[in-house]
């Protein structure tokens, strides 16, 4: 069983910054990929970002550039810096990982991009 608790996320003025963070708990941390995935009003949840066990990261176009994805093996935590936020950004984000046929969320932070 795995845990996902997550902070941080507000309201911010369009090109302003907020970083999130996803603190997992009940498993070996570090042998496992995360990702990131919002999910905006009236639209399909969508992936954002991901990071391997080995540090590895990928971007989705629309956030290439201004997101950047990390983790912190010490810590049991992986973070999502935003910056340059766009009003298209805003959307409740979520952090998820799996373990093998189980796929955990975390519980969902509204980022409000807004003037």
């Amino acid at each position: 069983q795995v845990q996902l608790v997550q902070s941080g996320g507000g309201l911010v003025q369009p090109g302003g910054s907020l970083r999130l963070s996803c603190a997992a708990s009940g498993s070996i941390f570090s042998i496992y990929a995360m990702g990131w995935f919002r999910q905006a009003p009236g639209k399909q949840r969508e992936w954002v970002a991901g990071i391997t066990s080995a540090g590895g990261t990928n971007y989705a176009d629309s956030v290439k550039g201004r997101f950047t994805v990390s983790r912190d093996n010490a810590k049991n935590t992986v973070y999502l810096q935003m910056n340059s936020l766009k009003p298209e950004d805003t959307a409740v984000y979520y952090c998820n990982t799996a373990r093998g046929a189980s796929v955990y969320w975390g519980q969902g932070t509204q980022v409000t991009v807004s003037s």
